[in-house]
């Protein structure tokens, strides 16, 4: 059983910046490709950014490109999603998720993902 603890979440001003982590155990991190999404009340999850086991190749949603960074630490067993030019829009729970696999690329649906965290809220609001 993987054990995903995701932290960092908070009350920002637009065009602030956080830093999420995420903090894995139970499993072998260097086995897992992983994934942040996010998800407001009534709402699809939807995939917010996602990075391989290798950490080698990163994919993002268009609606964050150029201002979220999704790294890790295959030492620290942790993934890290920094958020900078934060919007309204960007509030939601932001759930980490970690995906078993031998392919070394990113995933994008949240049907290809094992485990998951309990999420952490971030809010964006003057």
């Amino acid at each position: 059983q993987v054990l995903l603890v995701e932290s960092g979440g908070g009350l920002v001003q637009p065009g602030g910046s956080l830093r999420l982590s995420c903090v894995t155990s139970g499993g072998t991190f260097n086995e897992y490709s992983m994934g942040w999404f996010r998800q407001n009340p009534g709402k699809e999850r939807e995939f917010v950014a996602g990075i391989s086991w290798s950490g080698d190749v990163t994919e993002y949603a268009d609606s964050v490109k150029g201002r979220f960074t999704i790294s890790r630490d295959n030492t620290e067993n942790t993934v890290w999603l920094q958020m900078i030019g934060l919007k309204a829009e960007d509030t939601a729970a932001y759930f980490c998720a970690a995906s078993f696999t031998t392919v070394n690329t990113p995933y994008l649906r949240a049907s290809q993902y094992d485990y998951w965290g309990q999420g952490t809220q971030v809010t964006v609001s003057s």
